[in-house]
């Protein structure tokens, strides 16, 4: 039996039993007291429902018996006699033995009660019970021996001795029944009770009141010749009480007023460290802390607690579908609080219902697929940071993505026009529409559609995200990201519009400061502001124009970016300051502010000022769609990239009707300046450009610097340099399978393609930036890497190898991974592998698992590239083995990872050696 599910059930039943003792001795004295008895009815029937389904069939049996007696002493079908509640009071007794009996050894004792149990359906049928069973019966008739504790002791010559304190028979009246004390006594030394009730007391625990009064050492040891070890394990009803919800509430509450009150001291000696207070104020703060955090832990709970129906559920499930379905629990002592908890329970009903129903095949269609007849439904809760992760994972056949597209398309959720620019993991996510279901029959278990969109607002309703990934033929995993705790938070304070605002923390992915003179970072997309972090468009909300108040910045102010995680989605949050991170209690928002969604509560700073906690999930459904802000941009156009092999491209002119272009994620921005701020200078022209000096190169075939005014510039940044090339025309941004159908004998020119059906060459930005600044790409520690890199395209062939030749690494670039496969075969040739997992996903992951059981190269840094690092991609990269997934034409980060990873492997393998 499970210890947590056997704990519970004691310390349940113990304080149950606890309470019918004087109910029942209550209602014996006024028998017309219905109230009372379907109270003592329903403790007996709960009892009874536990023990059936944990097992306990003697205490089952008992309480099944006196639950009859109950019941129809409730329906007025047999007498409420006196005789009759001492049965039921016997049953109790019997009851209460068995439970020791656990409690001493983890199992039920096998003690039965045949007599009890003739004799209490003797008088459920109305019948008298026999003579046996009524003699069996006084001991819980009002007596002296009612109380008398049954005693085990275990002397060293192995008798058998039972000592009963005579005081208790003391100031008693009434007859004694010798046969049946004699028979209670014999009956207490064979059932050796390792413990006794807890209202009585033992002789163990009177051993030292013996001794003070003189009683010799001896018969100490005699009474518990196992040196007390036992007399000191106490009941389970003794190791814990049970405690109202609302006295932990009220509890937390509290804590979250001293809290504030520490924080306002705190704030008051700020700055003044040779206070005579600060001492004690430090120790105010320590002992705060800890107090916060003891009665935080009094309202965990292992996520356990949230499982306990499941096995049950998924039984239930497997005998409706007709499948064989095993339930696998990992992480149940993973803890989170009360509050949350009790958020989560539907949510994991729904999505383990879904897993079972639509998620798993039937066994002949596993079978016929070559899996195991059994399916398999995981479930794994883990610690990760301040949030807890819980993933409930599938081995079925995975999301039908073309039907659950007709299915968007059929109630209207899309267009059929735009259907095939939608990406797999935009189309999965329908399943979380309210209404939405590829059920073709509503049953039992599902199909109405009510079960994934409830998944998705419960979840984000506590702060928490929902992330789905489904490969076909192989499974789904729904990924669980929630707050281990709702009441304290650890929040940053900023200002907007000189109001201060607390953000939830653990929303926040990170904080950028945009220096004054590089505002050019944040650009406009539909009208829209978005900031390019690391080659990431991401969209930018003015805190201050969401809450209609008036902004602090000017033109010569610092930009402060905070960047938060909204779902799968992240935005930029630009506020006038960044102060600090504290502690604050979340206090509810008031009645005239609950219906503002940005605002998710209220809660009181160190300095006594009230402010608002901002819903950043509220501010992000203000703004309107992540995904079209300045995200679409750079999103949907990687999207399409690694559905269907497409490149996005700046096509330009470049002087002697020559049509260029280059790969759009390349560009940092495009520019106009005058003709009359060029300026030259020894190494070639210049133009002055937010603070800075901005290089630029002609692109002309003619070398010759163009003289167009304004003069267009397509400026390419790596973070660190700058530089601008010169055209005459900016044309159009395709997208196009970028196929080099014709190589380039000219220097800066990989070759020549057809793009929007001209011939178009495409340039080699590497060579301008190298131009530029022959040192752009070098480093003082590059290595001579062999590096082999896997890419059907021959320009993205062609633009890794002439990036990674600068960096002085030997390249080798097939195109196919069989012929990867057999270059790899001689041992030790190769540092890295670069795989671009656009082209070749399918076959990625044979050709990672036959490296990984070759000797020689078992550990080759594997490292892969895409169009758009969406968390499928890169799930579906660190499943395949890659040690990390790239954007594809970032190069600097390329160049970075490779001789990070490289250098790790050689200083691994020298260790080894």
């Amino acid at each position: 039996m499970e210890d947590d599910i056997i704990q519970g059930f004691l310390e349940e039943s113990w304080e149950n039993l606890a309470q019918l003792d004087t109910d029942i001795v209550a209602f014996e004295k006024n028998t017309e007291d219905d109230e009372l008895l379907a109270s003592v009815f329903r403790t007996i029937h709960t009892i009874k429902g536990t023990c059936g389904f944990i097992g306990l069939a003697r205490i089952g049996a008992v309480s099944h018996a006196a639950e009859n007696v109950l019941g129809k002493m409730r329906d007025r079908s047999i007498a409420r006699e006196s005789d009759a509640i001492s049965h039921v009071l016997e049953a109790v007794d019997a009851i209460k033995e068995l439970l020791q009996g656990i409690e001493s050894t983890g199992e039920e004792p096998a003690i039965e009660h045949p007599e009890l149990i003739e004799a209490l359906e003797c008088i459920a049928e109305g019948k008298s019970p026999s003579a046996d069973s009524s003699a069996s019966a006084a001991a819980a008739e009002p007596s002296p021996f009612a109380a008398a504790p049954q005693i085990e002791a275990k002397p060293s010559d192995g008798s058998s001795v039972v000592d009963i304190d005579a005081s208790l028979l003391q100031n008693e009246s009434g007859d004694i029944d010798f046969d049946a004390l004699d028979q209670a006594i014999n009956e207490a030394a064979a059932r050796h009770r390792a413990k006794v009730q807890q209202e009585q007391k033992t002789i163990k625990k009177a051993a030292p009141a013996g001794a003070a009064n003189g009683a010799p050492a001896e018969a100490a040891g005699t009474q518990n010749p196992t040196g007390g070890a036992e007399s000191e394990k106490k009941s389970v009803s003794d190791l814990s009480i049970r405690v109202n919800v609302g006295v932990l509430d009220r509890l937390m509450n509290l804590v979250g007023e001293l809290v504030l009150a520490r924080n306002q001291l705190m704030q008051l000696a700020r700055g003044d460290e040779e206070s005579k207070y600060a001492a004690p104020l430090t120790h105010l703060n320590r002992v705060t802390t800890d107090l916060q955090e003891g009665v935080m832990k009094t309202r965990m709970q292992p996520i356990g607690h949230a499982w306990n129906k499941l096995p049950r559920l998924v039984r239930d499930l497997s005998k409706v579908t007709g499948k064989d379905i095993d339930l696998e629990m990992t992480g149940a002592d993973t803890e989170l609080d009360r509050t949350v908890l009790d958020a989560i329970k539907d949510p994991l009903t729904h999505m383990v219902r879904n897993s079972a129903d639509h998620g798993l095949e039937p066994t002949a269609e596993r079978v016929a697929a070559g899996k195991p007849e059994k399916g398999t439904i995981r479930l794994n809760a883990y610690h990760e940071g301040g949030h807890v992760i819980i993933c409930i994972e599938d081995d079925g056949g995975g999301i039908n993505t073309e039907r659950v597209l007709q299915k968007a398309i059929t109630q209207g959720l899309v267009n059929e026009s735009d259907a095939d620019s939608l990406s797999e993991y935009e189309i999965h996510q329908y399943i979380f529409r309210a209404g939405f279901s590829t059920a073709e029959q509503v049953s039992s278990v599902s199909g109405r559609g009510v079960g994934m969109d409830v998944v998705r607002t419960e979840i984000e309703r506590i702060g928490g995200t929902v992330d789905l990934l489904s490969q076909r033929g192989r499974g789904t995993t729904v990924r669980i990201k929630i707050p281990l705790t709702l009441a304290i938070i650890s929040a940053l304070v900023v200002e907007s519009g000189g109001q201060s605002f607390a953000i939830p923390q653990l929303g926040i992915v990170e904080l950028v400061r945009v220096q004054a003179e590089e505002r050019h970072r944040i650009e406009r997309v539909h009208d829209k502001q978005v900031f390019r972090l690391r080659n990431r468009l991401l969209p930018l909300v003015h805190l201050s124009e969401t809450l209609q108040v008036e902004s602090g910045l000017t033109d010569e102010s610092d930009i402060n970016i905070v960047i938060v995680q909204v779902g799968e989605e992240q935005m930029g949050l630009i506020v006038d300051r960044v102060f600090d991170t504290e502690e604050i209690v979340v206090k509810p928002v008031g009645r005239l502010l609950k219906d503002i969604s940005i605002y998710q509560g209220t809660t009181i700073l160190g300095d006594g000022r009230v402010i608002m906690i901002l819903d950043v999930s509220g501010i992000a459904a203000e703004f309107g769609s992540l995904s079209t802000s300045g995200g679409e941009h750079d999103q949907a156009d990687g999207e399409r990239g690694a559905e269907d092999g497409q490149t996005s491209l700046l096509v330009f002119d470049a002087g002697d009707q020559t049509t260029m272009a280059v790969p759009l994620s390349l560009v940092s921005r495009l520019e106009e300046f005058p003709q009359k701020d060029i300026e030259f200078s020894s190494n070639g022209p210049v133009v002055q450009y937010r603070g800075h000096l901005l290089p630029l190169q002609s692109v002309s075939p003619s070398g010759a610097t163009s003289q167009r005014d304004p003069q267009p510039i397509i400026v390419f940044s790596d973070g660190r340099q700058s530089m601008g090339l010169m055209v005459d025309a900016i044309q159009d941004v395709v997208q196009e399978h970028l196929s080099i159908q014709v190589q380039s004998q000219r220097t800066g020119v990989l070759g020549t393609a057809v793009i929007n059906g001209k011939a178009t060459e495409v340039i080699d930005t590497q060579h301008y930036m190298i131009r530029t600044d022959p040192q752009w790409f070098r480093k003082s520690h590059a290595q001579n890497y062999r590096v082999m890199v896997v890419n059907e395209s021959p320009f993205f062939r062609q633009l890794l190898t002439t990036s990674l030749q600068s960096q002085q690494c030997l390249v080798t670039a097939v195109d196919s991974t069989e012929d990867a496969l057999s270059a790899l075969e001689k041992p030790n040739a190769y540092d890295a592998l670069i795989l671009d997992f656009d082209q070749v996903e399918t076959t990625a992951q044979d050709l990672i698992d036959w490296i990984r059981q070759q000797k020689n190269i078992a550990d080759l840094p594997v490292i892969g590239l895409a169009s758009h690092l969406d968390s499928e991609m890169q799930q579906v990269a660190q499943q395949a083995g890659c040690a990390l997934l790239l954007e594809k034409l970032d190069m600097g980060s390329l160049n970075n990872e490779l001789d990070r990873i490289c250098r790790s492997r050689t200083k691994k393998r020298g260790v080894s050696a």
